[in-house]
Parts: C-alpha cells; sequence; structure tokens
C-alpha cells in the first residue's frame, strides 16, 4: 500500500471530499485543501476558455469577478499567466498562487482555422450568421426575427427552446456562439 493511499485510508474526511469532486463536475472548492485534493486528481480549470461555473469552483471568486473575467475573455482579453489573472481580477497574485496547480493557460491563435471565431448571437447581422456552419439561410431569418420579435437570447437553451432547433445542431453551435 502506497503512503497516499494509506493516508487516505485514514483520513475518512480527505476521502469524502474526493468522491464528491469526482461525482460533481462543478463542485465548488471550499478551501485550498479542496483545491490541493483537486490538483491531485488531474482537475484543470482552462482560463482561456471557461466559462463562469468554471471560475465560481474557485475559493474567493464571486459571481460578479467570474461574469467580469468571462466578458473580458469573450471580447478577446487573452489570459495567459497567473499575473493576468491577477489583474484581470484586481485579486493580489499571491491570493491567487495556491490556485495555480488547478489552472491551464493556454494560448489559442484567433486567426487559425481550429479555433472557431464565436459571434455574439445576440447582436450579429445575417452576414455574420451565414459564417457558421449548420446555419442555414432560413433558420438566420427566423433567429433574427425572433431577437427582434421577442429580444435577446439568454444562453443556448432559450435559443433551442425559442427556435424548436435540434439538439444536433445545437451541439455544433456551442461552439460558434456567445451571449
Amino acid at each position: 500500500m502506497t503512503f497516499s493511499a494509506w493516508t487516505n485510508k485514514l483520513n475518512p474526511q480527505k476521502q469524502r471530499i474526493r468522491q464528491q469532486i469526482l461525482n460533481d463536475p462543478y463542485y465548488r472548492f471550499a478551501s485550498l485543501e479542496e483545491v490541493a485534493i483537486a490538483a491531485e486528481l488531474g482537475i484543470k480549470i482552462e482560463v482561456s476558455c471557461g466559462n463562469v461555473d468554471d471560475f465560481l469552483r474557485l475559493p474567493g471568486i464571486s459571481i460578479h469577478q467570474a461574469r467580469n473575467l468571462v466578458e473580458l475573455i469573450n471580447n478577446g482579453v487573452e489570459i495567459l499567466s497567473l499575473e493576468d489573472l491577477s489583474a484581470a481580477l484586481n485579486i493580489p497574485q499571491q491570493r491567487l498562487k495556491p490556485l495555480a496547480p488547478i489552472l491551464s493557460f493556454c494560448y489559442y491563435d484567433p486567426d487559425s482555422i481550429l479555433t472557431p471565431q464565436k459571434i455574439n448571437i445576440n447582436t450579429a447581422t445575417f452576414k455574420q450568421l451565414q459564417d457558421i456552419p449548420s446555419l442555414d439561410n432560413f433558420i438566420i431569418q427566423k433567429l433574427i426575427n425572433n431577437r427582434q420579435e421577442y429580444g435577446n437570447y439568454k444562453n443556448l437553451i432559450d435559443l433551442q427552446k425559442r427556435l424548436g432547433i435540434n439538439s444536433q445542431i445545437i451541439s455544433q453551435l456551442m461552439h460558434y456562439l456567445q451571449f
């Protein structure tokens, strides 16, 4: 028996936390000990494409900070290091250092054909929407008409319900849309 297996066997609280983290992909870490357990499990949050729920997993990050961070990223601000994250959140870097083991900083070239360009569905023109694969002119016109009549789309679920788009198309669209 390895030392860590022996330690985990002796610590039922740690074992319970490990199970919760493994069973819940949006488990919110309440302490640095839980962050350390997540790091042991190989949990990573990719900062450059994280969403509000991802950032809320981090202890000490408010909903306001998470939303602002996602908005910055969606508007093209690149967060490539702990220093960048510190500046974007207006949090001292020292406070973020213990979170580093579960944070991943990657760069995605926006001009690469492998990086889908996200379009804000609530402001996109007909022409911009034509650049999205799996959207034909009929769906685009329906989308624009519905948006003008009933207001902005809140998220993918709202879009799917309002337009009656099947799940296969939504699965493809989610890589190209932002709200």
